[in-house]
Parts: C-alpha cells; structure tokens; sequence
C-alpha cells in the first residue's frame, strides 16, 4: 500500500506543455496534478498506448478531441471529467484569467515522453514543449 503528498514543486512539464507534479503510481497507471498558466495554449498531442481520465479541480480552460470519426471542444470547469481513449489527438488551454488545474490518471501507467506524438490542434500553441 502506498501514499503520497503533492509536492510544493514541480517535478516535471508535460510533452503538451503543462507544469505536472507526480502524485501516485503503480501497476495499472498513474495519477499526476497538472497545471496550466494562465492563457497558454498547449500543443496537441495524441498518445500511442495509454488512456487518461481528467478531473477539474480549479480554473477554467477549453479541451479539444478528435478520434478521427468526430470531435468536440469541451469546458474544462472544476467539478467536469473527461477521458482521452488511446489514439485520441487533443489539445487543451487556459482561461486568461484563471490557472487551470486538473488530477489525469493514466492507464497503463505512462512510459515516458516518447508516448506522446504531435499533431495538428485547432489553437495555435504558445508553448513549444
């Protein structure tokens, strides 16, 4: 059995662009706490073997998914979930006026930055990496 505490710091950026702090992880997945500044656009990205499940926590944002039969932009406001199937592209952003925050598990557990391959979005990024 294990337990954890969301670091002050941020252990890492996200291949999209967001600040992440690791939060758990195991056999099945794993479970971070994502932040995006305010009014930055992340690029859009699709994974190659993993699935994930967002939980709003604070902020306001915008996510966009396409599976390649259909696509939709989602409010990310705190208390929505949303899941990305494997193969799915998306891109998300902030509200310029609020940090958004989110929980994302994983699953299976993520491999590492190569997971992540870039594609077209529907916002013109303002990160690069």
């Amino acid at each position: 059995m294990k337990q954890s505490r969301l670091n002050e710091k941020f252990d890492a950026k996200s291949p999209a662009g967001a600040d992440i702090r690791f939060i758990m992880d195991g056999p099945t997945g794993n479970m971070i706490h994502s932040t995006v500044p305010l009014g930055q656009i992340n690029r859009a990205t699709r994974h190659k073997t993993v699935s994930e499940f967002w939980h709003v926590l604070d902020g306001k944002g915008q996510i966009w998914r396409s599976d390649g039969h259909s696509e939709s932009v989602v409010d990310l406001l705190p208390g929505v979930s949303i899941d990305i199937p494997v193969g799915t592209a998306f891109q998300y952003r902030s509200d310029d006026k609020e940090v958004l925050k989110f929980i994302c598990i994983s699953m299976p557990p993520w491999p590492g930055d190569d997971e992540a391959e870039y594609v077209d979005g529907i916002w013109q990024a303002t990160v690069t990496a």
